[in-house]
């Protein structure tokens, strides 16, 4: 499976900035549904954010799919790579 790999920046409340690459299959073209996906994860985590846009996240590459990114995105449309400052 071809995935698309969005790269995305957010500011935490305590000024640390959050890395993590937001995966969708590459038939998704629109960036509102991936900014949504980004959204969720944000709200899973236990610190304020700020907002998630296209300044914020933006279409980075594709690539092959790992396993584990296939099982993510058949389950809930989408896959996070934590990256930096998302613990």
């Amino acid at each position: 499976m071809k995935v698309s790999v969005w790269d995305t920046y957010v500011r935490r409340e305590d000024g640390k900035v959050m890395h993590f690459d937001i995966v969708v299959p590459d038939t998704m073209i629109d960036p509102a549904i991936v900014y949504e996906y980004g959204r969720i994860y944000l709200a899973s985590r236990p610190y304020g954010t700020g907002n998630l846009t296209s300044e914020e996240c933006r279409f980075c590459h594709l690539e092959q799919a790992s396993e584990t990114m296939i099982q993510n995105i058949q389950k809930q449309g989408y896959h996070i790579i934590e990256m930096q400052n998302c613990e």
